[in-house]
């Protein structure tokens, strides 16, 4: 599943025959489906294969489940398939089709990326924020943006849940085709590892790729850092790309900078990064560059200078942590990238509010009778990290403790479990730990597990039920003190044995900060 992937408009001979063979067995409004839940009669089921040798998919046993739901048509990943359903259905087999859906749907959609700027968000932590800040700062000069990712996809306060940071291919090109006809004419979309490496964004033209970080994740599909890295890299390398933005504060953004022309394959490269006050000179850059420098905690934010090739600006936000003032030069350097000028670009980042389940502050004009609480999407030992630090100053401004609730997901990297312990105890003065998506493990397990990396088991207190954990931290906390629930963000459930159940950890915080007299 890792041969090159067939790249924007590069639509070859197979996918230009398959895309021939759609026109004459289908009729031109059926819509193209992995997914049978999403197929109505006549539409296309396309049945491939994705993943690796570690966790893979396969969507031919569905196929059956297509043809009684009344697909029009079947196209199927030829590798090791014999069609056993005879003639009941037009049916193509396509070899590699993971590769070939892509630029199928593109071609079957009009090539909708035609009419769209897109630019490709990678990165363990900081892709949603970028994606949906960059949106509003390029709805703000002038150009209608939507947004592909983690909370949805649409146009900023109108988005739809997909269930996915990257849809699959032809959802994706679907998706695309979809915005441009809503008047898009730009995307800001998050690009996961999985994307990049089950080629989902095959048949997508990037003009701009913005690399936030890497940090340990999905080492259960990758199998290790370096393979991790060697998706998100592929990004960078797109055949098309105009622009590259890269954090030169990262391991790998260094990687990137430091390697000859074709790790990056864009022209034009915008480094960022932040600098500390005392930083006399900047690193030489590879291009044109962005500095953070004077970043300060404010009582409503965090205040900074930036300066670089295009340009120098105070700013001050209501942003928390030196992670998401990367984020924001992040952004600001692909505004830039994408033809908004600097006065523009910094007064839209000047406006700029927290994205929901990201450092989303709750009680904070509850007055002195309950604490600060804080939930955050950060479920990395990196993103746990810098979340507590960042909340570490605020903490002690009010003069009071910093507590931290968070899980860990079940069927997912365990060795992440004892790191995030770790970093729990290191970092916060009290901690809870709690479920968050046990999927089909055992709560408890994973519990003992993240305790596994503590030094001192008894200094976390295990709740079990999310609900009551938010609760209790929520009503022991003192009113100087600050709550992080960590891990969910702004997800709407919980998934236990198989179960999506309903759970909101932005509910259930208001729900808690209620029992104490605050409306937040």
């Amino acid at each position: 599943m890792t041969a090159k992937p067939l790249l924007p408009l590069e639509v070859t001979a197979q996918a230009s025959n398959a895309l021939a063979w759609l026109r004459t067995n289908v009729a031109a409004a059926a819509q193209l489906t992995g997914d049978t839940r999403r197929l109505a009669r006549g539409d296309v089921f396309f049945a491939y294969v994705l993943g690796n040798e570690r966790l893979a998919t396969d969507g031919r046993p569905y196929i059956a489940q297509a043809i009684a739901a009344g697909a029009g048509a079947i196209v199927h990943e030829a590798d090791g398939f014999d069609w056993p359903f005879g003639d009941v259905v037009p049916h193509l087999a396509v070899s590699r089709l993971h590769q070939l859906a892509g630029p199928i749907a593109a071609g079957w959609h009009g090539n909708p990326v035609r009419g769209l700027a897109v630019t490709g968000i990678t990165g363990t932590n900081g892709k949603t924020s970028c994606s949906q800040w960059l949106a509003r700062v390029l709805q703000a000069a002038g150009t209608p943006c939507a947004t592909i990712g983690t909370l949805g996809t649409g146009f900023p306060g109108a988005l739809q849940a997909t269930g996915f940071t990257t849809p699959d291919a032809v959802q994706l090109q679907a998706s695309l085709a979809s915005l441009h006809d809503a008047g898009a004419r730009a995307v800001a979309m998050e690009v996961s590892s999985h994307g990049l490496e089950q080629e989902r964004v095959a048949g997508t033209h990037f003009s701009v790729a913005v690399l936030t970080n890497l940090t340990q994740d999905h080492l259960d599909y990758h199998g290790s850092m370096a393979e991790y890295e060697a998706a998100k890299e592929s990004l960078f390398r797109w055949d098309g790309l105009r622009t590259a933005v890269i954090n030169r504060d990262d391991a790998m953004g260094q990687r990137l900078l430091a390697a000859d022309a074709a790790a990056i394959g864009a022209p034009h490269v915008i480094e960022y990064g932040i600098d500390g006050p005392d930083a006399a000179t900047v690193r030489r850059p590879r291009g044109e560059w962005l500095r953070a420098t004077n970043v300060r905690a404010t009582p409503t934010g965090t205040a900074f200078h930036i300066d670089g090739s295009f340009g120098s600006a105070e700013m001050a936000t209501p942003m928390i942590g030196a992670f998401n003032v990367s984020n924001l030069l992040a952004v600001l350097g692909a505004a830039l990238a994408n033809g908004v000028a600097w006065d523009a670009a910094i007064a839209a980042l000047r406006a700029l509010t927290p994205v929901e389940g990201r450092m989303e502050l709750f009680g904070a004009a509850g007055g002195p009778d309950a604490p600060l609480a804080v939930v955050d999407y950060a479920h990395t030992p990196d993103a746990l990290a810098q979340t507590l630090a960042a909340l570490r100053p605020v903490a002690q401004a009010r003069n009071g403790r910093l507590w931290c609730v968070f899980g860990c997901g079940g069927d997912r990297d365990p060795i992440k479990r004892p790191l995030m312990g770790a970093v729990a105890e290191r970092e916060a003065d009290e901690v809870i730990l709690t479920s968050d998506n046990p999927r089909s493990e055992d709560p408890q397990d994973i519990l003992d597990a993240i305790a596994d990396g503590m030094a001192e088991r008894a200094r976390a207190r295990q709740i079990e039920d999310r609900a009551a954990a938010i609760l209790y931290a929520v009503k022991h906390a003192a009113p100087a003190d600050v709550v992080l629930v960590a891990g969910k963000g702004h997800e709407a459930t919980q998934e236990i044995q198989g179960r999506k159940r309903p759970f909101s950890d932005r509910e259930h915080v208001r729900l808690a900060l209620a029992t104490r007299g605050v409306s937040a």
